[in-house]
């Protein structure tokens, strides 16, 4: 099933306005220049941001439609969303931070473990280099066993080592969880090395004439052109009848 996603929202210099799907086990990166409405994309599909309209479903649950005025919150979306800025409690030890969001308390251990930070399980985020407050921040994320990983430009930060091998620790991950993931990067090569689809967004709008000649663009927009709550959707996509509790 996956993720289907078809929404407008005015923003102050544009309105955003895309559509695009997920398969179950892809990795779909968003690029663009800065400002292009790519995070407010992936804060909409979180339920951080509510769109004007359209329509937002994940494995035949319904996390927004305008017609139908539902909104699901983001506590009931079962998503891990790593931002920009970690989003760690300093306070807290790193171990304590995974468990925070852990639906089991099994799963810590075990993420500490997958990321190659559990020697750092006592320490706080601020004793801790950029590429292992990254590390924890993924662990926290999939700590709480999301079917969907949002990531904010997760590697922005980092060194060009550090950035190579936590890139190959998200496509190990992809592999091991057969888990979908929303990547917003403004770093073509990192698009190119780590999705299977590129959707790049320039001023609210999908273009694919903003990659350069060599990258190819793979259209991913499932919803017909006549409008984000047109009700004439395409077979191919099973839209529910329930929504998310």
């Amino acid at each position: 099933m996956g993720l289907g996603v078809r929404i407008t929202k005015r923003l102050p210099d544009f309105d955003l306005e895309v559509s695009f799907s997920l398969g179950p086990e892809q990795i779909l990166a968003i690029v663009g220049p800065s400002g292009a409405g790519k995070t407010t994309i992936l804060r909409a599909v979180a339920g951080l941001e509510r769109p004007d309209a359209g329509r937002i479903v994940f494995n035949e649950t319904i996390w927004f439609d305008r017609r139908q005025k539902l909104h699901a919150a983001p506590q009931k979306r079962r998503v891990g969303y790593v931002s920009q800025g970690y989003g760690l409690f300093p306070h807290l030890t790193v171990e304590k931070n995974v468990a925070f969001a852990a639906s089991k308390p099994q799963k810590v251990g075990q993420l500490l473990d997958l990321f190659g930070i559990a020697h750092l399980a006592q320490v706080r985020p601020a004793r801790i280099s950029g590429g292992e407050r990254q590390r924890v921040a993924l662990a926290q994320a999939l700590a709480a066993e999301p079917g969907l990983l949002l990531l904010d430009e997760p590697f922005s930060a980092l060194d060009f080592r550090t950035k190579e091998l936590l890139r190959d620790k998200l496509v190990e991950m992809k592999q091991l969880l057969a888990l979908p993931m929303l990547v917003v990067t403004h770093d073509l090569e990192e698009a190119a090395l780590l999705a299977d689809r590129i959707l790049p967004v320039v001023a609210g709008a999908v273009d694919a004439h903003w990659l350069p000649a060599g990258l190819r663009y793979v259209p991913a927009a499932l919803y017909p052109a006549s409008g984000p709550d047109s009700q004439t959707l395409p077979s191919r996509w099973p839209w529910p009848a329930r929504c998310a509790p």
